[in-house]
């Protein structure tokens, strides 16, 4: 690539002048919906800041600082990013293994991957994910975000470790051995509000109203809650303090895992944003870029890894959301917060955190959607309920990796099933000179098979079953213009069925090949002998008209009298 190639690359991942211009033309629609999604994001923000083991500080500085860089670079001009509860999944055992700094270094070497992602262009081929796998994938993680909320929800302080499942267990029986109905009540109390107001009046922030009304319950009250400590006046200033990169090679897995998702919740988000507006199309690979600005600036203000939020995205949109002014305006409003109500939402009880993220885990599962998929093929609920349950035994990237193989050895098996080896009647491809009686006497000698579709891997060895079961004749004629595709393994089953037929004295011709299914075939010695020995031929009439003269000439059939 050239100097002027590559400069050409880069500027397509940067901001233009009409992402700025847009900006300018409805404002008013835009700053409305940046003050709505900021109310809206507030609690989660704190919230997955207190689920990720980091702190809520640590979260809504992602929300501020993610959100303001992936807003003005990313692909998407309705994008709202920040803390996320799938990335709070992944960062946990992060947090417990390596302690907060290592959750910085990931977040840092995530943003390079990336922007790496984005440089080779590999944001089209997220589309590619089926669509079992990402709704068993957001089951898994709603179940996930659930379990973390439990030992709050009851007031009882989380165990060790981060099996949530384990961790749900022991915080159940702590709260049976000294039951605290405080806590219960106000986590309940919040959920429903959340739950309920949003179908009743979806454009009103109900779970901030619910959050509010919980901490001055509290504090007018002598209910005892736990309460998250209060957030720092300001933001912490830049630094590459907390980078030590002795620290890299043992994370390395964990920043693939972090990047992974990222990319892949956030080109899930940019389309649902896409299909919820009009008129617009993100860029999947500016997306990532933006992301990767994102997630390599984030860390030196203590933030935590970030990714597009689907739920804040939607109440953008559907917020009247123009441009990208509205989420920048989102990140400015909640900076505000830091720097003018830290005290105020440091007495915010756990347990109301608990309730918004417990109806944010409803929340994010459609049960139409999850009902019609696990009605549709029994392969599909197969993915569903596999990538679901791997996501909470397991992890997100290897739950996503684990229902793709699944789905791909689905495909293969119905493909493989379509591939056919039909003989064929030669009367249509004998010319009218030949009489009934000759016509009846070649066919006692030759036979035509039809390979139908792809001759790969998964469908060769059954191919070769059937074509070496052939009965005794003196040629058999192999039709290849149907075949859609031919890999390597079908082509050394072909040539060994055509060595097996041979050596037992049946002549092979082929007919029909494609123009690009000539290279593997030849590379592989299939039809190159064939060929030289002019067995390989444009159409089956042509091959039958050889087969015809070579039996003449070894007597098999008489000549004409």
């Amino acid at each position: 690539m050239t100097v002027k190639a590559a400069w050409a690359s880069a500027r397509s991942l940067l901001p233009t002048r009409a992402d700025i211009a847009a900006m300018g033309r409805q404002p008013r629609r835009d700053l409305l919906a940046g003050v709505t999604v900021a109310i809206v994001a507030l609690p989660l923000a704190l919230g997955f800041g207190i689920s990720s083991g980091l702190g809520a500080g640590p979260g809504l500085v992602t929300a501020i600082v993610a959100g303001a860089l992936a807003a003005l670079f990313g692909g998407s001009n309705l994008q709202v990013s920040g803390p996320t509860g799938a990335m709070t999944v992944v960062l946990v055992p992060i947090v417990a293994t390596h302690g907060p700094g290592g959750v910085l270094i990931v977040g840092f070497m995530a943003g390079i991957l990336l922007i790496g992602l984005a440089a080779a262009r590999a944001g089209r081929y997220m589309r590619y994910v089926p669509a079992p796998v990402i709704e068993g994938f957001t089951i898994g993680i709603a179940a996930v975000i659930a379990l973390q909320q439990v030992p709050s929800a009851l007031g009882v302080a989380p165990a060790e470790g981060h099996n949530v499942v384990g961790i749900a267990v022991d915080a159940a029986g702590q709260f049976l051995r000294a039951p605290q109905w405080a806590p219960v009540a106000i986590a309940l109390g919040v959920a429903a509000l959340a739950l309920l107001g949003a179908r009743w009046r979806p454009t009103v922030p109900f779970s901030l109203l619910a959050v509010a009304a919980a901490t001055v319950l509290v504090e007018l009250t002598p209910v005892e809650a736990e309460s998250i400590g209060a957030l720092p006046a300001g933001l912490p200033a830049p630094s590459l303090g907390f980078f030590d990169l002795s620290a890299v090679s043992s994370l390395a897995t964990a920043a693939v895992a972090v990047a992974a998702l990222a990319a892949l919740e956030s080109l899930l988000s940019a389309t649902v944003a896409d299909g919820m507006s009009v008129n617009q199309q993100h860029d999947p690979d500016r997306e990532l870029f933006g992301q990767g600005i994102a997630n390599l600036i984030t860390p030196m203000f203590g933030g935590i890894p970030a990714t597009a939020a689907i739920a804040r995205t939607a109440v953008n949109v559907r917020s009247g959301a123009a441009s990208r002014l509205a989420a920048l305006t989102h990140a400015l409003v909640l900076g505000g917060v830091v720097f003018a109500a830290a005290p105020l939402v440091g007495k915010i009880p756990l347990a109301a955190l608990a309730g918004v993220l417990l109806a944010t885990a409803v929340r994010m599962v459609e049960v139409g959607s999850v009902r019609a998929m696990l009605g549709s093929t029994r392969g599909d609920a197969a993915v569903l309920v596999l990538t679901a349950v791997a996501t909470l035994a397991l992890d997100l990237v290897m739950a996503v990796l684990l229902g793709l193989a699944v789905t791909a050895a689905l495909a293969l098996s119905a493909v493989a099933k379509n591939a056919r080896l039909d003989r064929v009647p030669l009367e249509v491809d004998l010319s009218q000179d030949h009489r009934e009686e000759e016509r009846a006497l070649l066919a006692e000698h030759i036979v035509a098979y039809r390979i139908d579709g792809p001759l790969f891997f998964a469908a060769a060895h059954r191919f070769l079953l059937e074509l070496t079961e052939v009965a005794d004749v003196s040629v058999v004629v192999l039709r290849m213009s149907r075949v859609s595709a031919i890999d390597a393994t079908g082509a050394l089953v072909l040539k060994d069925a055509i060595e097996r037929l041979e050596h037992r004295r049946i002549t092979v011709l082929v007919s029909g090949i494609r123009e690009g299914h000539s290279r593997p075939l030849e590379a592989l010695g299939v039809i190159t002998r064939l060929r030289e020995e002019g067995r390989v031929f444009a159409t089956t009439p042509e091959a039958i008209a050889y087969a015809h003269h070579r039996l003449r000439q070894d007597g098999a059939i008489p000549d004409p009298p």
